[in-house]
């Protein structure tokens, strides 16, 4: 599901349909440590070393944890779930048919490579066509309006960041190939960035252009153009800069160039009252490039976000193409996915709460969803714990702060109603791209129709099949879908230390984002008000800064360090739910300290089941891809730099000064 980028925080996403109730899964297992690693030395290669060196990097990875492991599980079980449908008789207009259809349009490579490009000829025709501006603002209204690509900038409806309870406009800076302004900038990525206008000239050259050397050669330099005038993303993480609300006649007047009039028209969007300009400096620059670029340089440029948006439903030498940029080049991926995972992960993203419903029935025990609520309530104590015992912040913000934490919503397991697939056209007589390009435009309707309305503080931004969490700010609210109430995330048969170190560390993290650097700017109600006295602001933001530094100074690769900025509010969610997830643990052991498991105290295995779950094998490329793109940290760094922060960590282990893990008191950071 596309999300308004400025309203989820959470973890990595994957997907997992986990195990049968039945099957029991070791609290911990032991062979996953690597006992010849000494804990005070380096405690990720201790607590998920022996992990590592039975699960070597596969070829189609370009990293590998304990999250694929169980996404790959996932990946059959959803197959299999699939394989059956298209065995079955399934009525037409049902969403097993569509299910079922999209899933065999994906498997037939007969079909696809036969096609070749032919499915966007005509779409390519009419860019090619083009000789006006005023014809470039109806083509970028099309592509936007099918989903074909993001050329120059999004639109999007979402909740008014100061009236949560109301959905209005957002538009945003988008439209760079390669994802991020500093690939096009930095020198250090040139070879990169040679390799992405190689990609541009071969999609061309399969599509039958004339001259695809001069068209990817000018369709990088508007690619060029707009980083230039991107914001970082560190910029784009700041949400009340990226507030800008405008009057309809404001926003043609300051980008007079962009023909906002014609644009909207082109989509069939009424003129409103009031649109949030995201990136006011980007627009800037953008209404500078539309009036002075070319025709021919943005039909190129459009033309390239076209068929390198569209390579996945086509032959397979257009996939190859982006396969060989986008994983090989980029991530350093070695071996495509078989063709059944791709296949799979279309129906199961384009009907995501279809395919869930299923899989709730199948894999989803109600008992799951009790313990949940009961380990919630547990970290919500220890969370109200934390803010009456802080030192640095008021009585006033303590108490504004409650008010928010006794107010989040919790949703676990699946939503309450679910999403309706009827009007979702799917006609396998047409071809695979144009299948998928309907469903882009349903999704954008789907989307827009919410304008003006009521917020629907019902609807999830994540397919119960999902492992991942999330917090979003404008409704208060921290989500659980079912997939992640599996281990190791949440045994049932696991000890409590074992299930705090793992999703309760979960849960911490996610309402900690409630608290976060830019989670705080957000009332109980989920309206972007300043509830923080002046100089609570300036503690918590001193303490930030430090908590950044310490992400700032680690070293991923020659020349390049992470990006403390850039992680900031996934550290502070780290940091929160470790510190949190560790006091419900205490808690629930009411004064009766239990005994060792395995050799293992209770703090021991606490932080070994948080270790283990960010298990992982990775390639040095993607490591550099997610440090220049990923607000998450590395796994590596998510376990050994939050953990240093941490005296009850220290003596677990008997990590003393003097030890490489051991970081002095006067260096370490408390914020929740």
């Amino acid at each position: 599901m596309v999300m308004n980028k400025l309203m989820l925080m959470m973890i990595p996403v994957f997907a997992f349909t986990g195990l049968n109730a039945q099957e029991k899964v070791p609290a911990i297992n032991l062979s996953n440590l690597d006992t010849a690693v000494s804990p005070a030395v380096d405690f990720y290669n201790y607590a998920t070393g022996g992990w590592q060196k039975t699960n070597p990097l596969k070829p189609e990875y370009a990293r590998f944890g304990s999250f694929d492991m169980l996404n790959e599980n996932n990946e059959k079980r959803i197959n299999a779930l699939f394989s059956d449908m298209t065995k079955s008789e399934t009525a037409e207009g049902t969403v097993e048919r569509k299910i079922s259809d999209l899933y065999k349009m994906g498997l037939d490579s007969v079909k696809l490579n036969k096609e070749g490009g032919a499915p966007v000829s005509g779409y390519l025709k009419e860019i090619m066509s083009i000789r006006s501006k005023r014809n470039i603002i109806k083509e970028i209204a099309l592509m936007h309006n099918t989903a074909s690509g993001s050329p120059f900038f999004g639109l999007y409806v979402g909740a008014d960041l100061k009236d949560s309870d109301s959905q209005i406009l957002y538009i945003s800076q988008s439209g760079l190939g390669i994802g991020d302004r500093d690939y096009y900038i930095d020198s250090s990525n040139s070879a990169i960035k040679s390799a992405y206008e190689k990609f541009l000239t071969r999609i061309f050259t399969l599509s039958g252009l004339r001259f695809p050397d001069k068209m990817a050669s000018n369709a990088l330099s508007i690619e060029d153009a707009l980083a230039r005038i991107s914001w970082t993303s560190v910029e784009e993480r700041d949400i009340q800069k990226q507030y800008n609300p405008m009057s309809f006649t404001e926003l043609e007047k300051a980008y007079p160039h962009i023909r906002f009039a014609e644009y909207f028209k082109a989509r069939g969007i009424p003129e409103q009252k009031t649109i949030v300009v995201c990136e006011p400096s980007f627009f800037k620059g953008l209404d500078s490039l539309l009036a002075a670029a070319k025709p021919s340089l943005l039909r190129d440029y459009l033309a390239g976000q076209l068929i390198s948006d569209a390579c996945g439903a086509l032959s397979d030498d257009y996939y190859t193409a982006s396969f060989d940029f986008y994983s090989k080049t980029m991530s350093g991926i070695k071996k495509q996915k078989p063709r059944w995972k791709r296949a799979m992960r279309v129906p199961n993203g384009i009907l995501g709460e279809a395919v869930g419903k299923m899989y709730v029935e199948k894999y989803f025990p109600e008992s799951s969803k009790k313990r949940m609520l009961d380990l919630v309530e547990n970290l919500r104590q220890a969370l109200g714990q934390h803010i009456d015992a802080l030192d640095w912040m008021s009585d006033s913000t303590k108490k504004r702060a409650h008010e928010k934490l006794d107010n989040i919503t919790v949703k676990i397991g699946y939503p309450d109603k679910w999403k309706d697939y009827s009007t979702l056209v799917i006609n396998p007589s047409e071809s695979y791209y144009e299948n998928l390009r309907r469903a882009g435009e349903w999704y954008v309707a789907d989307n827009m129709k919410k304008l003006g309305k009521p917020t629907d503080k019902t609807e999830w931004g994540m397919t119960p099949q999902t492992v991942n969490a999330y917090y979003n700010p404008t409704t208060n609210e921290i989500c659980f879908p079912a997939a992640i109430l599996q281990p190791p995330f949440f045994n049932p048969d696991a000890d409590d230390a074992v299930n705090y170190g793992a999703i309760g560390v979960v849960i911490g993290h996610e309402m900690s984002h409630g608290f976060d650097d830019q989670g705080r700017l957000f009332d109980k109600d989920g309206n972007m008000e300043n509830w923080w006295t002046a100089e609570d602001s300036r503690k918590f933001k001193e303490k930030a800064e430090r908590l950044a530094a310490q992400f700032d100074s680690v070293k991923i690769v020659d020349g390049l360090y992470a990006n403390g900025h850039l992680t900031l509010g996934e550290n502070i969610g780290d940091h929160g739910g470790l510190s949190i997830a560790y006091t419900a643990m205490l808690n629930s052991f009411k004064g009766k300290h239990p005994a060792p498991v395995d050799g293992f105290t209770a703090e021991q295995r606490f932080y070994l089941s948080f270790g283990n779950i960010w298990a992982q094998n990775i390639t040095d490329a993607e490591k550099a891809r997610l440090t220049k793109l990923d607000v998450h940290s590395l796994a590596r760094n998510r376990v050994d730099v939050s953990l240093r922060n941490f005296q009850s960590f220290f003596d677990a282990f008997g990590i003393k000064e003097g030890d490489p893990m051991f970081r002095p008191e006067s260096e370490r950071v408390h914020i929740w």
